[in-house]
């Protein structure tokens, strides 16, 4: 499966809350946070005849007041997608994009933000505060 990511549009608006419902994130007016750049899909080409793109996943980032970088607010992938690489693209392509990232988040997915690079600390009972720097390489 060959997967792209790309800024979301107003088109992916019920698709990108579906999937972020789907996994029950809060993530604000995805209209308003499609419209300012800052919720990017993933998807993948299911090649019919008529060659439709399917989505995935989605992330909602939050640009930062203070400081360069973004908040990752929710990522999620669809259910069936998961473990085949559509959230590490997902947030792969954020980091490229806003080249720091923060996100805060439960135990359970401590593994995916650890693969990532995420540099992690232990915030109350099983959360997590995660920081990535994209590489001078990138």
């Amino acid at each position: 499966m060959t997967v792209h990511v790309r800024p979301a549009t107003t088109a992916d608006a019920l698709e990108a809350r579906r999937i972020l419902d789907a996994a029950m994130l809060e993530y604000g007016d995805v209209e308003t946070l499609i419209d300012g750049g800052n919720v990017l899909v993933a998807g993948d080409y299911r090649g019919g005849s008529d060659g439709s793109e399917r989505l995935l996943g989605t992330v909602v980032l939050e640009p930062h007041e203070h400081e360069r970088g973004a908040h990752v607010t929710a990522v999620a992938v669809r259910r069936r997608q998961r473990a085949r690489g559509v959230g590490s693209a997902l947030i792969e392509e954020g980091l490229e994009r806003e080249e720091r990232l923060t996100a805060h988040f439960d135990g359970d997915v401590r593994p995916f933000y650890d693969r990532l690079g995420f540099t992690l600390e232990r915030t109350e009972s099983d959360r997590y505060r995660g920081v990535a720097v994209a590489s001078e390489e990138s």
